[in-house]
């Protein structure tokens, strides 16, 4: 599916330094959040170090925004938690 913006909310945050986020897919599974470009239309408030808490369909875990250029936005590898 796509990425679904109501769906990511600001936990804490929104500064200059590192925010914290949650999203949740009913739909999503981890690998295809995981993707590269996945959050592409969030590239204007998502910047490099901010963590975003997933709920996917398949997996829970910790994604960090690892770069943010020309509204391509990637993340390291999703942490399992749980």
């Amino acid at each position: 599916m796509a990425f679904d913006k109501t769906k990511l909310e600001l936990l804490a945050g929104g500064g200059a330094v590192l925010s914290l986020w949650a999203y949740a897919s009913a739909t999503d599974t981890g690998a295809e959040i995981d993707a590269t470009g996945y959050f592409n239309a969030a590239a204007t408030v998502l910047k490099p170090g901010d963590w975003v808490l997933v709920n996917a369909v398949d997996a829970r875990g910790i994604a960090v925004i690892s770069a943010n250029a020309g509204g391509v936005v990637d993340t390291g590898n999703l942490s399992a938690v749980g």
